[in-house]
């Protein structure tokens, strides 16, 4: 025990120093992220997230004291980095995820053909998309210093500077955000169709593609811009990371509330898309293994229409009904709040608040998947050219569909707090606030409803891929 004690504490310390590092700022097929049904009946699972919102919402409503609500939110814990330990774990995390990365191609490409046996799937998906995207709303937001395309996109700044001496391009304002929110979803959507989670010379190429476009598109532009307002997966990370209870302040780290960095601050309408993006695809990537999709999909190819173009066409109208019915949402708090604040800055306003349901519903639906599958990456990450004949996964128990209710009913839960915070923040006296949450308690009992619903029913192959 005497032992032990000083290593967790050095590995907790390299963790919170590649934290406060950082600067501010899709899974498919046999391997993807899935729920395990619960014995009870959809319309009692759909009735209980309802209820548990509702009930949510009306103890929140209790909590009126202005001053109680802001010593809660701005609650903080100075945790001490020495900055040489901060320096060493940022320069070596990024160039151990650079060895990563190039590991992953190569053992892709010349590896295993068997999707379950091949290091590049089973890193990607269960590795990083599953167990390492939960870190940074568990834990905290480490991608600003592990980036491994950060790293290449620094030594390509630097490559440009010496040998071309060409300046950054100024990034046009007028796209803000926005690339970001296609390329998100526009990525869950190739994941999805595509068999990157089969076939892993398939995946390599993806990777590929991806890494030219974005260390090209850093060196152009710069690393702040790109990684801050373009790159999809690095406003993914940052988005999470602030439900998560370490934050990176100055060169320090703060322990804070979960769901304490999403009390300030305001987004804008490009941000605001990104939020509910964010909230989409993991529900679209759910969706797509429902038995209901697969019946509804079936009837519609027999019209006449592409599986593909069905698949791709559901992606964006679902975004777009999301985006729509959120607008709504901030039209009504405008007259329920009766308020001379615009609907347009309502709705950016309480954006953030919609975070912590992504969230609470990506835990849902990976951490049994990571669980499953981490017998099978120690294995192929501890012999990645010659993995055992045979792959061995990790079998949950029943109660584990429950388990996954619990995280989805804690993240939107987590969201109605965040938004009275922020009411509480943004109008005076206890009224108004309290009314300009109603019909986003709505939109919150609508999203709970659809998550729950997807989380009860049994997985489906989707069809046609």
């Amino acid at each position: 025990m005497s032992r032990s004690r000083p290593v967790a504490r050095s590995v907790l310390v390299v963790f919170l120093a590649a934290l406060s590092a950082g600067e501010a700022a899709a899974h498919a097929g046999g391997l993807s992220g899935t729920f395990r049904p619960v014995a009870v009946p959809s319309w009692l699972v759909v009735a209980t997230g309802g209820g548990v919102i509702g009930a949510s919402f009306l103890l929140t409503s209790l909590v009126t004291d202005h001053a109680f609500i802001r010593e809660v939110t701005d609650w903080r814990a100075e945790l001490p980095i020495r900055t040489t330990v901060r320096t060493v774990a940022v320069r070596g995390g990024r160039w151990l995820s650079v060895g990563v990365l190039a590991a992953i191609v190569v053992v892709g490409w010349i590896g295993p053909g068997v999707a379950a046996a091949n290091l590049a799937i089973v890193g990607v998906w269960a590795g990083w998309w599953a167990g390492y995207t939960m870190t940074t709303y568990l834990v905290g937001n480490t991608w600003p210093a592990v980036n491994p395309w950060r790293a290449l996109a620094g030594l390509g700044a630097w490559l440009r500077d010496r040998m071309l001496d060409r300046p950054i391009r100024r990034y046009p304002e007028r796209l803000g955000a926005w690339p970001s929110v296609v390329g998100l979803v526009g990525l869950v959507w190739l994941e999805v169709v595509s068999p990157i989670a089969q076939q892993p010379r398939t995946l390599v190429a993806v990777i590929a593609g991806y890494s030219i476009v974005t260390v090209a598109g850093a060196v152009i532009y710069g690393r702040e811009t790109w990684f801050g307002v373009v790159d999809p997966v690095s406003r993914v990370f940052r988005w999470y990371g602030r439900v998560a209870p370490l934050q990176r302040a100055g060169k320090g780290v703060e322990f804070v509330l979960p769901g304490g960095a999403l009390a300030d601050g305001r987004s804008g309408a490009d941000e605001t898309a990104f939020v509910v993006a964010l909230l989409w695809v993991t529900t679209y990537d759910g969706l797509v293994a429902t038995p209901a999709w697969a019946t509804a999909i079936r009837a519609v190819v027999g019209w006449g229409l592409p599986p593909s173009v069905i698949y791709l066409g559901t992606a964006i109208a679902g975004f777009g009904c999301f985006l729509y019915v959120y607008r709504v949402a901030a039209r009504w708090s405008r007259r329920t709040a009766d308020t001379y604040v615009t609907a347009r800055y309502l709705r950016d306003w309480f954006a953030p608040a919609l975070v912590p349901i992504a969230a609470g519903y990506h835990l849902a639906h990976f951490l049994g998947y990571f669980l499953s599958l981490s017998p099978a990456l120690v294995a192929v990450a501890t012999q990645p050219l010659a993995p055992p004949a045979a792959i061995r996964t990790l079998v949950l128990p029943a109660w584990f569909g429950t388990l996954q209710l619990v995280f989805v009913l804690a993240g939107h839960m987590l969201a109605v707090w965040v938004a009275h915070a922020r009411s509480f923040a943004l109008f005076p006296g206890r009224l108004a606030p309290i009314r300009s949450q109603y019909p986003f308690v709505l939109v919150m009992v609508f999203y709970t409803v659809f998550s729950m619903w997807i989380v009860g029913q049994p997985y489906t192959q989707p069809p046609y891929l």
